[in-house]
């Protein structure tokens, strides 16, 4: 089970289906909305580092959030280190947190860390002005501005 949870509901006359959350499409606030529920098992409104704690050991966190460990995420959700942290603030932080390993994981996926990133686009920039080397230099023509 992700740390987002799974919702179970009923699917056909009597089978119950499980549905992840990330299969329906519920954004991304929605999601930490839902899990601020599940860890705020008081209804206190606001999480304590205790209960975050338990949250991150018992639901199972996507890797990226695994690898960033409890204590990271924790010193971000509560900044000045007031030991508690209100739904909507759990709610920014941890969806910002979210966009920033689902971004990191793209790259990671991909091979392209965001220096070698940068290192191709530039590398493609710099290039869109200058003539292929096996074109004769006549038969380019003007065809790129590279005054503008």
């Amino acid at each position: 089970m992700s740390a987002i949870g799974s919702i179970s509901g009923m699917g056909g006359a009597a089978m119950p289906q499980v549905v992840s959350g990330a299969s329906m499409r519920m954004p991304p606030s929605q999601k930490m909305s839902n899990l601020f529920q599940q860890i705020d098992t008081s209804g206190t409104g606001s999480i304590t580092k205790a209960q975050f704690d338990q949250a991150f050991q018992t639901l199972n966190p996507p890797k990226g959030f695994q690898q960033m460990g409890s204590n990271s995420i924790w010193s971000q959700l509560d900044p000045n280190g007031t030991g508690s942290v209100s739904k909507q603030d759990f709610i920014n932080t941890m969806t910002s947190l979210m966009s920033q390993v689902r971004h990191n994981h793209h790259n990671e996926a991909s091979g392209n860390s965001a220096a070698q990133t940068l290192s191709a686009s530039t590398h493609a920039l710099n290039s869109l002005g200058t003539p292929p080397a096996a074109a004769p230099i006549g038969a380019i023509g003007n065809h790129v501005n590279t005054s503008a």
